[in-house]
């Protein structure tokens, strides 16, 4: 099974992980749109930084949820 696979049945069976990909998601979104600005203010920049942080702790959360179904599942992380 693709991990893509998984993160779309994870998706649809679990709220706690539903819930923290959109969080992610929404994270992506709003950076890349700070990211076409011009010029930042110094607490943007804060901001941007700060959620940059969160953005990558719930990467490594969703990581790791999938690493567990893996496990719990034997799911092979190759394709044939």
């Amino acid at each position: 099974m693709k991990e893509e696979e998984i993160v779309e049945l994870l998706r649809g069976q679990n709220e706690d992980f539903r819930k923290l990909y959109q969080e992610h998601r929404d994270l992506d979104m709003y950076l890349t749109e700070m990211a076409k600005k011009q010029f930042l203010s110094s607490e943007e920049e804060y901001e941007v930084k700060r959620l940059h942080k969160e953005k990558v702790y719930k990467k490594d959360k969703i990581a790791a949820v999938i690493r567990e179904y893996k496990r719990e599942h034997a799911v092979s992380s190759y394709t044939y």
